[in-house]
């Protein structure tokens, strides 16, 4: 399979070409897969900033540990999760389906008062990580989608959140920055390229039950 190379091609870029940027159309492409990322309830309980701006990428650098990758990548990815999961998420969810599909929202009432029956059952941390949780699902689209158009990326916890929220002005917003990922292209001379992939054997991984 195709999708099985490209996984096999990609890493986790830390040397990027300066002088190369990912194209607006390429851009809309992974965007895309974003958006179609599956999510629980299908809430999508985060928004993604996309950093193209010099000065705020050397600004999130310093906040970044001092890693290249943040500056010299074509474009940084900050998924951000909603710091709580607020009954109007769910109805924002339910207007928005009614209007997609073109039914009656009043038939998704039920639907709705369940969504939020279960999201009030836990704790507020309990929704912090939740709706944390969820943004990997979205970075992992974001991943496949850019090795599928050979789109290099480094996916990255190493960074301070708080410092994050504060340059990115989120913390107003109700939103947390969860996880980053640097996009571009793998500069040439990154020896990384060429290293065979670490993984556990099939045989341990798996266990047919």
């Amino acid at each position: 399979m195709e999708f099985i190379e490209n996984q096999i091609w990609r890493y986790a870029t830390k040397n990027f070409d300066l002088k190369k940027k990912v194209s607006i159309e390429h851009l809309e492409l992974i965007k895309k897969t974003i958006q179609l990322s599956v999510s629980s309830f299908g809430l999508q309980p985060y928004n993604v900033l996309i950093i193209d701006n010099y000065h705020v990428k050397e600004q999130l650098r310093a906040a970044s540990w001092d890693q290249k990758q943040i500056t010299d990548a074509s474009h940084l990815f900050v998924f951000c999760n909603d710091v709580k999961a607020t009954p109007q998420l769910v109805d924002n969810y339910i207007t928005q389906t009614a209007k997609t599909r073109n039914i009656d929202i009043m038939t998704l009432k039920g639907y709705g008062d369940f969504i939020k029956t279960q999201i009030c059952e836990k704790s507020p941390d309990e929704q912090f990580n939740w709706t944390k949780h969820q943004t990997y699902i979205a970075l992992a689209n974001l991943l496949a989608a850019c090795a599928e158009l050979k789109i290099d990326a480094c996916p990255m916890e190493g960074f301070d959140n708080e410092r994050y929220n504060n340059i990115l002005g989120l913390t107003k917003r109700g939103l947390n920055a969860s996880v980053i990922a640097p996009i571009g292209y793998r500069n040439d001379a990154d020896e990384t390229q060429h290293a065979l992939k670490v993984r556990k054997p099939m045989d341990t991984l798996f266990e047919m039950v």
